[in-house]
């Protein structure tokens, strides 16, 4: 490495042209996936308040929504639903007319080449807010384990092109694969929230997804913010029980994790784009005390250098909208 002043690394800063060519991440719309909350009902299209830009659909309106995402390159979508009603076990999770598996065959319809990722989790079902069944108290982790299978080969007879165990509960992924291939799913994919933490930049969704636990909180079973080593064993283990890409939420407080993942591991590295992370943007943004295209695009780009192979954001379809004009 020369010194200055032979050395001048702003030559290639100042023309644009150069800028473009020597930089060395490169965001695309086809790193992104785009969560969707579909409903029961008809004509709703329910904008979340805490989240401009994000709506509740029913399955007539979430039709031309997936229109959109499809005509804009985004590759795939991440399903979660609001059921007509909750229980103590979650039962519409795995109904086969349950609200995710009608959302799953209108969105194949009305864009068969469109991934659809369906979230595997209790916690919009139940009545308590928890991810999985309570005995004594606290979550089981396996008797959950068995209705979380059978909620993911319930979205695999759907059409669900793969499934995304989120309730972060030990052994979720071999009971999904054994689950599924004794199914005759061998080939549906799973995508697993191995390091999802136990954060507090999920309030928006919490509203959007009517998911807030009513007692207690998720500590037990989500991973503890301060620890790395941790997400980084849970990845591993996830892989070894058959995960097929991993995930790390939320994805811009834990880059560092993200970052790792990547090093360490040859499988594919989600990283979720959470809701608080999206309404902090828009807030901000609604104030006028930032740009907020250039933010959102910062943190997607940051996500990206991190390591991130794909990126869950509710960004998708603005930002493929920016990336498309040059911005």
């Amino acid at each position: 490495m020369g010194e200055f002043p032979n050395t001048r690394l702003r030559r290639l800063r100042e023309p644009a042209a150069l800028r473009k060519l020597t930089q060395e991440t490169r965001l695309s719309v086809s790193d992104f996936i785009y969560p969707m909350f579909v409903t029961h009902g008809r004509n709703v299209r329910r904008e979340v308040e805490s989240m401009p830009g994000i709506h509740q659909h029913s399955l007539d309106t979430l039709m031309p929504e997936v229109g959109e995402v499809a005509e804009a390159g985004i590759p795939g979508v991440l399903l979660f639903g609001l059921p007509a009603r909750k229980d103590a076990v979650g039962s519409e999770a795995y109904e086969a007319n349950g609200i995710v598996q009608e959302g799953v065959r209108v969105i194949k319809e009305a864009a068969p080449d469109l991934m659809v990722a369906t979230d595997v989790c209790l916690c919009e079902y139940t009545d308590h807010g928890h991810c999985g069944v309570i005995n004594d108290g606290r979550v089981d982790n396996d008797r959950t384990l068995e209705l979380l299978a059978k909620t993911a080969v319930s979205h695999a007879q759907a059409g669900a092109d793969m499934v995304a165990p989120s309730a972060m509960m030990d052994g979720q992924v071999r009971a999904l694969r054994s689950a599924l291939d004794e199914s005759d799913f061998v080939d549906t994919p799973i995508m697993a929230y191995s390091a999802k933490y136990a954060s507090s930049f999920y309030g928006p969704f919490r509203s959007a997804a009517d998911s807030t636990p009513a007692f207690g909180d998720r500590r037990g079973y989500q991973m503890d913010p301060p620890n790395a080593t941790q997400a980084l064993l849970e990845i591993e283990l996830d892989i070894a029980e058959g995960a097929d890409i991993v995930m790390v939420k939320p994805a811009l407080a834990y880059l560092d994790v993200v970052s790792e993942a990547r090093r360490r591991f040859s499988t594919p590295v989600a990283a979720y784009n959470v809701s608080g992370e999206y309404a902090m943007v828009k807030a901000a943004a609604g104030n006028e005390w930032l740009d907020g295209t250039q933010a959102a695009l910062e943190i997607l780009t940051a996500i990206k250098r991190a390591g991130a192979d794909i990126i869950i954001t509710y960004h998708a379809k603005e930002a493929a909208a920016w990336l498309s004009n040059g911005v």
